[in-house]
């Protein structure tokens, strides 16, 4: 459990002394944001800090600090280590300098700052592989959560044979239409701010349960076979970042970060909304790590998937309630993240 813990500090204390840090090198002000001259009603729409750190924080979230160190922690207690140097010093730093850039840039989407920061060449092949890949986080975000909502509360089998299976994915299509096209705070500012807080109340919920009753399962870091300790014998590098990039560093989140960048009333709530979500972000993904290397060292099977696992994690530490809790949370997860991929996609074709 010493691993862990040492873990959780490094995330704490070094996420306040580097987000000050960063804080320092960006040098906010009082100068007006996007949201206030260029209020449009639609995406320059001037929302609450915390509203807009817990819209922030689904944005990013998706499935990713969740499933990911579920399936990262078979690599060992070294993902207790890994997981918070990451966030702090690359997921988080990311997170805050793509937003803060984009606020200083009247509120520009990535395509738009890399052109002028690197250029119209890396702009030509950066616009074409970033459109595909969030029209592609967008459709996968269509059929997860699909067919878990046909399976996990329809109880019904998840093919494409099925007709239920077409409609529920019609319905979350149809969902991220209106999504992309309604005011940012018709929709996203109204329900967001509850997904969000009910993903930070379940990791809080699993975290008391690893530290009153759980910690003796937590292995401790060791120097003999640190990074060769996966059942199915991965490798380390680069399986293991790929698996948890969303509670390390992900690109992902500068497409995201920039959608809230026109929403931020000051550039002073930029550490909070940016940041400090993403060591958010990573503590939910050392909650998550933790709860199942716990089950794991009871005797739950390490080859069990991370969508069941979620379920056993959630029954072991927040009772049955939590549990539906959890597969509700997993299905809306990657749904908060699906739209605003979408919205994204549209904002980066307008520009």
């Amino acid at each position: 459990m010493t691993t862990f813990i040492i873990g959780i500090i490094i995330l704490i204390v070094g996420g306040y002394l580097y987000g000050s840090y960063c804080e320092k090198v960006f040098g906010p002000d009082d100068r007006e944001t996007p949201a206030v001259t260029k209020a449009d009603g639609v995406d320059f729409v001037a929302m609450k800090k915390w509203k807009n750190s817990l819209i922030n924080l689904l944005n990013i979230a998706g499935t990713g600090p969740v499933l990911g160190p579920i399936q990262g922690i078979l690599f060992g207690p070294v993902a207790f280590i890994t997981i918070p140097l990451g966030c702090v010093l690359a997921g988080s730093m990311h997170d805050y300098f793509s937003g803060m850039i984009s606020m200083r840039n009247g509120g520009a989407q990535m395509p738009k700052l890399i052109k002028k920061y690197l250029g119209g060449k890396v702009f030509g092949v950066y616009n074409i592989i970033i459109w595909i890949l969030m029209l592609l986080v967008g459709v996968v975000f269509v059929y997860t959560p699909g067919d878990l909502i046909v399976s996990e509360l329809l109880k019904q089998e998840a093919v494409a044979a099925n007709p239920t299976t077409w409609i529920v994915y019609a319905g979350i299509f149809l969902y991220y239409v209106v999504a992309t096209i309604f005011p940012i705070d018709a929709i996203i500012g109204r329900v967001y701010p509850i997904f969000g807080a009910a993903l930070i109340i379940s990791a809080v919920g699993i975290f008391a349960g690893i530290m009153f009753g759980g910690g003796q399962y937590l292995q401790n870091l060791s120097f003999n076979g640190m990074f060769s300790q996966h059942p199915g014998g991965l490798p380390f590098i680069p399986t293991f970042f790929i698996t948890v990039a969303c509670g390390i560093l992900s690109g992902f989140h500068a497409t995201q970060n920039t959608l809230i960048a026109r929403t931020v009333s000051s550039e002073k709530e930029g550490k909070t909304t940016f940041f400090n979500m993403m060591l958010v972000e990573g503590f939910i993904a050392m909650c998550w790590a933790g709860g199942a290397m716990v089950l794991f060292g009871k005797g739950t099977d390490m080859a069990t998937g991370a969508t069941l696992m979620v379920g056993l994690v959630s029954r072991e530490f927040l009772g049955n309630v939590g549990a539906l809790f959890a597969i509700l949370g997993v299905i809306v997860l990657p749904i908060t993240s699906g739209d605003t991929a979408f919205r994204g996609l549209r904002l980066m074709v307008a520009e």
